[in-house]
Parts: C-alpha cells; structure tokens; sequence
C-alpha cells in the first residue's frame, strides 16, 4: 500500500506537508504580528483589535472540527492547495486593506484556508509515516511551529519598517505551497486510487488502522481528558508567547533584543520536544510521554517566578521541550481511540483547542491589565 511503504518518496511527502505547514503557520502568524501598525493605521480600538482576532479564530478553529468530520467521508486530495489558495486571497485583501472591514475580511479568508489546510494535511502526514505516526506527527506539528515562530520575524523585517503594502511579500510563500501541495495532492490521489484497486477498497487506506473500536463511553472519556490537555498546554504557550518578553522587561528591565532571545530560547525548545516527543511515543508508549510531559513541567514553572534571570534562560529550555513533548502523543492517541476520524481529530485538536487556548490567553491579559 502505498501509505504504508518506506523510501524516500513517502518521506518527501512528510516533509513536503511538514513544509507546507510552516508556509500556513507564518503567513497566519502575520496577522497578530502587524497589530499595532493596524492599529495605527486605521485608528482602531483595542476592542476593534479583539475583533480581529475572534473573526480569524471563528473561522480557523470552529471551522476545522467541521471540515475535517466533512474529509473524513469525502477525501479531497487537492483541498489542500485550494486552502492555500484562499489563505494568498486573504494576504492580497490584507495587502490592499483600505478599512477595517476589509482587515476583517483578511483575517476570515486566513483563518478559511488554515481550517481547511490542517485537517487533511495531518491526515497525509499520518498514510506517509510508514507505521511511525509519532514520528510522522511530530514532523509534521515542528513545521508549524517553526512557521508560527519565523511569521512575526518576517512581519517585523518586511512589513513594520515599510508598510503595510508590504504584507503581499508573503504571496510568494503562499504561492510556493501552493505548488508543494499540488505535488502532494498527486500523490494522494494516486494512493487513493491503489488502495481503489485493491480488494480493500478506499476504506482501507483511508482507516488502515480501523480495528476493534473502543466503547463509545471510553471513547468520549478519552478523548475528552486529551482536549483538556492539550488545551491546557496551548493555553501555557499561548500565554508564554504573548506575554513572556513583557514579564522579562517589567521583573529585570530587559532590553527588547534580550527578551527576544528568551523567548527564541522557550521556542526553540518547544520545537525540539515537539520532534522528540513524536519517536519516544512510538518506541516507549504514548501514555508514558503524556504523563512525563504533565508532571514534568511543573517543578520548572513552579521555579521560574523566583529565579534570577540568568536562572528563566535555563528554566525555559526544559520547560518548553517537556510541555511539547507531548503534543504529537495526544494526537496520535487520539487518532487511535477514534480510527478512520484523522480528520475530526485534527480539527479538534489543532483548531478548536488551539483557538480556545488563545482566546483564553487574551482573558488572561485583560485581567493582568
């Protein structure tokens, strides 16, 4: 089955999507990046602001649970692309932005092809892992962290200094995954019709692990303590993200740049655990990486708001390798609780749990304020 064998073309496609993924992410990352020059420039409020948010999160995270539960009976190959597609529509709206409604309007086309993006793009990274789903997942979610990392770095280089025009440079990271994602449809779509051919029909590839399902209780239960979970580890990034470098400016009187490399620091290590995390899963059991990644990050956190600061550098590094070590676990355990709904999972977890934790992390603001 094509799905399941090894070389070097299966793994070009994890990375191809792995890739893919970090194009999305940095081009969404952009959006909260140019805040305050949107803010400037079309005289916004902070509720204005609020509302830019909840309509990119309204679209990218309510929406995927949907499109995902929708791809998990229809397969589109070359959905991906066209997600893409919508997401360079929603660059050159931005771009060419003469209100807020229009702003607006950007953040709801970004926020549509990143819903539609994530649910079969984890799906590909799973029918390309060979067996290796912790591994496969944990490549694919690096990509995305990288892209959300790298986003306001571009914003910041590119746009602040000349503009807002200057957004649509980043059609050309758009148009770039377009082509990758083509590619990748190809190939889905060839696996789709091998697995056609067969005896086991398309059903098999697209459930090649659809074994004896667990009660329907256990399933609930299961993957409703995992929502909680990673919701609670998004909502800590989130929360880390957005606030951390003002923390490290207020408590020491950092500089900018340094807060900065504090924060590449958390982020780095987050990626590294996240990539980690997938093939420790795989060898030594998802449940032990989970339970490692919840009890291991409290001592560190406990310890990080009374250290010097030479100590938050180094509290960092474990903090954020243990906190995403976990990530690509949950999924793929997940994925197994509830086989043959690649798509529903993904939504659920890369969308609407994710998007909660954000909106939540911007309740935390307003109550530090």
């Amino acid at each position: 089955m094509a799905s399941q064998s090894a070389g070097a073309p299966v793994i070009a496609i994890l990375f191809a999507v792995s890739f893919s993924h970090l194009l999305n992410d940095a081009i969404q990352a952009v959006l909260p990046a140019i805040y305050p020059m949107l803010k400037t420039h079309f005289e916004l409020s902070f509720e204005q602001i609020g509302n830019i948010t909840l309509t990119f999160q309204l679209f990218a995270s309510v929406l995927q649970p949907l499109v995902g539960m929708y791809s998990d009976h229809r397969p589109q190959p070359y959905s991906l692309p066209i997600g893409m597609s919508i997401t360079l529509v929603g660059i050159i709206v931005l771009a060419c932005a003469s209100s807020y409604q229009w702003v607006l309007a950007a953040a709801a086309l970004v926020g549509m092809g990143s819903a539609v993006f994530h649910p079969e793009a984890s799906r590909i990274a799973r029918l390309a892992s060979g067996g290796a789903h912790g591994f496969a997942q944990s490549v694919f979610q690096v990509g995305g962290n990288a892209g959300s990392s790298f986003g306001p770095l571009l914003a910041a280089a590119i746009v602040v200094p000349y503009g807002l025009a200057y957004v649509g440079w980043f059609t050309l990271a758009a148009v770039t995954g377009i082509g990758v994602l083509i590619w990748v449809g190809r190939w889905y779509s060839a696996a789709l019709a091998e697995a056609a051919a067969r005896s086991s029909a398309k059903a098999s590839l697209l459930q090649q692990d659809q074994v004896a399902r667990p009660p329907t209780r256990t399933v609930i239960q299961g993957v409703s303590v995992l929502i909680v979970l990673i919701f609670s580890k998004y909502f800590y990034l989130s929360c880390m993200v957005s606030y951390f470098t003002f923390y490290l400016i207020h408590r020491f009187e950092a500089s900018i740049p340094t807060s900065q490399i504090f924060l590449f620091l958390f982020l780095f290590s987050v990626a590294l655990g996240t990539i980690i995390g997938g093939p420790v899963g795989d060898r030594y059991g998802r449940k032990v990486v989970i339970w490692i990644s919840i009890l291991g990050t409290a001592p560190f956190t406990l310890l990080l708001p009374h250290a010097p600061l030479w100590g938050v550098g180094v509290l960092v590094v474990p903090i954020g390798f243990i906190l995403a070590s976990a990530f690509s676990a949950i999924v793929v355990y997940a994925q197994e609780l509830m086989p043959g709904k690649v798509g529903l999972v993904a939504g659920l977890f890369f969308g609407f749990a994710f998007g909660m934790a954000g909106i939540a992390s911007a309740v935390l603001g307003k109550l530090a304020d």
